[in-house]
């Protein structure tokens, strides 16, 4: 069950409609990364950390239609989710190719039916045999989209070709300035961004170097020279050519978009723990160094400190 004051939020928000949840530039992409000084926040897999300073002291299943309202009612600027695409066809929110970990089922989920991931009940936090069940259920992509329309911008991790479904389901769902969509790119791949079916929402390209990543700078440049993405977002990295990156950036009117996951993704600059015991040393440095798009498991205090 949900902690009481997370529900009664919740149901009041819900209760007033879409516009008591909304504000001005909520759930666009267009108005949120156009360029600017501020620095926006990516909450992986939607809110399912707890939110202690909000009262909220219980985790969320990770990408849930509770997570993404809580990332609503802590103003996060974008909820990650990852899609899968069930037997029978539907569009799912579900990161593993199982759904073992997050449920209370077992199976693949390209093995499974809608019907079969209806009945199973999600896992609170990041799942796992001990992690408590809660009452939600894995939503659909459809599901997703409507929960977040005028509220928040979702970042689609997509299964790999998928991708004209998904870019369809959100045409259908008239979201395409409220979703980004990305893909992983090397040295040698196309420039997709403005490509079909990629031209129809906002790209964001996954940086992917080969060997030391001595070729990032190339890579950069080559998948932002004609039509500039979203934003980069980088790979596990050295610093050594962050500078570089973030003046290419700059230059192409873009953004840098960096993940403070696990032990972070700059070596060296710490990931969320180190946050949470220095957030200037982690989350204030990736600031100055020119990243203004920062992904991470603690979206509640980095907010707190952005605002501070």
């Amino acid at each position: 069950m949900w902690p009481k004051s997370f529900v009664l939020l919740l149901a009041a928000t819900l209760a007033a409609g879409p516009a008591a949840a909304q504000v001005a530039g909520a759930g666009s992409v267009r108005a949120q990364f156009a360029p600017a000084g501020s620095t926006l926040v990516v909450a992986h897999r939607a809110c399912h950390a707890p939110a202690p300073r909000h009262d909220w002291r219980e985790p969320l299943p990770e990408n849930s239609l509770p997570g993404i309202d809580r990332c609503v009612a802590l103003g996060v600027d974008v909820a990650e989710v990852d899609v899968r695409r069930t037997l029978d066809g539907y569009l799912v929110l579900m990161h593993d190719e199982n759904v073992d970990r997050t449920t209370d089922g077992h199976g693949k989920v390209a093995d499974l039916t809608l019907a079969n991931i209806r009945a199973l009940r999600l896992r609170r936090d990041e799942g796992g045999p001990d992690a408590p069940l809660t009452d939600a259920h894995v939503p659909t992509l459809k599901e997703a989209l409507a929960r977040a329309h005028g509220r928040i911008i979702l970042n689609l991790d997509i299964q790999a070709g998928l991708h004209p479904d998904v870019i369809a389901a959100v045409d259908q769902a008239g979201q395409a300035d409220g979703v980004i969509v990305k893909e992983p790119v090397g040295i040698g791949s196309p420039i997709l961004t403005g490509v079909a079916p990629f031209d129809r929402v906002p790209f964001m390209p996954i940086l992917s170097p080969a060997g030391d990543g001595s070729d990032l700078p190339a890579l950069a440049t080559r998948q932002t020279s004609r039509r500039p993405p979203v934003a980069l977002e980088l790979p596990r990295m050295t610093d050594a050519t962050l500078p570089v990156l973030s003046g290419i950036a700059l230059a192409h009117r873009t953004r840098l978009w960096v993940n403070t996951l696990w032990e972070g993704f700059v070596r060296g600059w710490g990931g969320d723990v180190d946050a949470l015991r220095d957030p200037d040393a982690v989350w204030g440095r990736l600031k100055r160094a020119g990243v203004s798009v920062i992904q991470t498991d603690e979206p509640e205090a980095l907010l707190r400190f952005l605002h501070r």
